[in-house]
């Protein structure tokens, strides 16, 4: 009896750990100048292959914003509730990576190729954004 408790119990705690080290839920992110909460994103994940999107825009005075540097049919629209990546699917060697796909920076209109990585424990986020051997990092800390 105590060996079924004792393996269903580290089943149950494999699981917890397993659902916090991806990247799915709901990350806040920070301003590259400022180090100041500026939105959240909800990470999605169908067949593989994740999705974000704007959730909640920070500065109540940015709440209407709209992509007016976009070039795509993003153009225009408001960047509350726009999608701003999808494509990344996980590193079949390391499961802590996602890559592939493109990320939108809004307030530049340009889009970047894009890698995530979860770090502690499913904690925190490393979103890199880059062209060639160019890149910058954020690092999104999970809201949810």
């Amino acid at each position: 009896m105590f060996k079924a408790l004792l393996s269903a119990s580290l089943l149950l705690l494999a699981g917890s750990v397993w659902a916090q080290a991806t990247p799915v839920g709901l990350w806040k992110t920070i301003d590259d100048e400022t180090k100041q909460e500026k939105s959240h994103v909800r990470i999605s994940e169908s067949n593989g292959v994740l999705t974000g999107k704007i959730e909640k825009i920070v500065d109540p005075t940015k709440l209407d914003s709209k992509c007016v540097k976009c070039s795509d049919e993003r153009k225009d629209q408001p960047i509350l509730g726009m999608v701003i990546f999808k494509g990344p699917k996980q590193d079949a060697k390391d499961k802590a990576i996602w890559e592939g796909g493109e990320i939108l920076d809004p307030s530049k209109g340009k889009s970047y190729r894009m890698r995530l990585r979860v770090l502690e424990d499913g904690k925190k986020l490393e979103m890199r954004g880059y062209i060639a051997f160019l890149h910058r990092d954020q690092e999104w800390i999970r809201a949810e």
